[in-house]
Order: C-alpha cells, then structure tokens, then sequence
C-alpha cells in the first residue's frame, strides 16, 4: 500500500465534543432528558438537518408534534452551540501539525447547512481543511456509500490513500468497505500515534 494523500477528519467528537445528552442532563437534569429522548426521536430530526432539511424549520416542527416537549426541543436549536462543545484542543493542534507538514487535510462530517455555519463563526479553526465536505450541502450523510464516492470524485485522491478518522465504527467500516484506510477515534492519544506510524508527523508533533 503506497502513502497517505490526505487525512479526513470527522468534525463531531473528533474536533469538537458533540454530546446533546449531556446539555440536557445539565438543563432539564436527567430524569427530564431520558423521558424526552425517549418520547421523541432528536437524533432523527437532527439527521434531517444533516442531510440539508432547514434547521429552524426542522426544529420548529418537531416541537410542535411534541407539545409536551415543546420548550425543550426548542433548545436544540436555540442553544446549539452549546452542544456543539467545548473544542477538543489537541485534535485542532494534530490539524495543524499535518498541515504545516504539507499534509492535505480534508473534513467530512455529517452536519447540517445553518449548524455549520455557526460553527464556523464559533470555530474558526474550520475553515483551516484543504477541503470541506459537509452532508448537508452534500444531501447525503455517513454512513452511505454515496458519501466516500463524492469524496473520492471530487478530490481525486484514491481511496487507498485517504486516512478516515471518526468516532462511529460504522461510518468507519462504510469507508474501509470502500478502500479507504480508517482509524476509530476513541482519543488524541491514539490518533496521535496513528499519525505517527503512518509517517505523517514526528512524535514531538503529535503532543
């Protein structure tokens, strides 16, 4: 197998944590979440607006199927970015790292239009990739087969050489399906070294 060409990375809790359960937990305390989460399918409206449905609209509706959730379910849209957090520093200094090393750095992550731009303003570290690929512009999310040919085509690079990081298992095993090599993010200590044995980075980089 030759080398890398780029490295793709995941962008929720890969690059910044994305834990909607624990903002809950926080807000309406725990028993009130379960209950909630339970009752309504968020994860599911929150894969609509992945795949490019409109975020407000999306939220708006589901919190007018819940009325009993109503309020709550508002919150996932007018507080997002607080679920969206905090920033997981040492992944964002792995970014940089392969990119001072001249290492084409890709994102492909399963996020929404409107939710991204938001990031964006928040994390300015976002707009660092070499190339940005966003499911909801996309109309396609992880883990669909669909998504890596888009890659693929677009960037050039065959999948062979393309280096996945991402959190879920499945969207690792839909690009390795595909030819890519992966790494399952479960830490920047393994990533960090994965990087290294690749040849990508020194270990002083990877601190």
């Amino acid at each position: 197998m030759g080398g890398i060409g780029a490295v793709v990375f995941d962008i929720g809790n890969v690059l910044i944590e994305w834990q909607p359960e624990r903002f809950y937990d926080d807000v309406v305390g725990r028993a009130a979440r379960i209950a909630m989460f339970d009752a309504v399918d968020l994860h599911g409206m929150n894969d609509r607006v992945d795949r490019g449905e409109d975020f407000a609209a999306v939220v708006r509706e589901v919190a007018a199927d819940n009325p009993d959730h109503a309020a709550a379910i508002m919150l996932w849209h007018d507080r997002w970015i607080e679920m969206a957090a905090p920033v997981i520093d040492r992944s964002v200094r792995l970014l940089r790292a392969l990119r001072r090393r001249g290492v084409p750095c890709f994102a492909l992550s399963n996020f929404g239009i409107r939710t991204f731009e938001i990031a964006e303003r928040e994390y300015p570290f976002l707009e660092e990739f070499d190339r940005r690929y966003v499911s909801g512009h996309m109309g396609v999310t992880k883990p669909d087969p669909a998504i890596y040919a888009m890659v693929e085509a677009d960037c050039g690079i065959a999948p062979g050489a393309l280096l996945f990081a991402d959190d879920r298992q499945e969207n690792i095993d839909a690009a390795v399906a595909r030819g890519w090599r992966g790494h399952l993010f479960d830490g920047c200590d393994g990533f960090a070294a994965r990087l290294v044995a690749e040849g990508l980075l020194e270990e002083g980089d990877a601190g």
